[in-house]
């Protein structure tokens, strides 16, 4: 980090309230599927299950063990996953990948509070541990609706 500014930036107010308040928060006790991502960098992780209606995610359970940046990325997954379609959920995730590699526009809505998570673009080595809530509902997503 180049600087206290840079850092004040990245670790705003509003990244650190979203890490103090991921909503979802535990484990489904009979979900569709389960998926443990973890990011062999910094060592955070993620455990999503879900429940599906059809296509669409009807409910979902998170255990986070992440920093404050990987927090934040599970609430706005969290928050924004509900109702959705894996489709739906995928595109966020690659437009999310977009964003943080190749400068790419936010997401769209309902994903569109990873705007927040924009400073984090010259961090690479953060990179990995905003990703892994949304790869790992994504993928949850996908291994129920085959499981189905």
């Amino acid at each position: 980090m180049s600087n206290d500014t840079d850092l004040m930036k990245l670790y705003s107010a509003r990244i650190l309230a979203l890490a103090a308040d991921i909503p979802h928060l535990g484990r489904l006790e009979t979900p569709d599927a389960s998926v443990n991502r973890r990011s062999p960098l910094c060592g955070s992780s993620v455990t999503v299950d879900v429940k599906m209606s059809g296509n669409r995610l009807e409910t979902l359970a998170q255990d986070v063990k992440a920093c404050a940046l990987g927090q934040a990325a599970a609430a706005i997954t969290a928050s924004a996953a509900q109702g959705a379609t894996v489709e739906t959920v995928k595109l966020a995730r690659d437009q999310l990948k977009a964003m943080l590699k190749d400068n790419g526009g936010v997401p769209d809505a309902p994903f569109d509070g990873f705007e927040v998570l924009t400073p984090a673009v010259e961090y690479k080595n953060r990179h990995a541990s905003i990703m892994l809530s949304i790869e790992a509902l994504a993928e949850a997503m996908e291994t129920a609706l085959q499981m189905a």
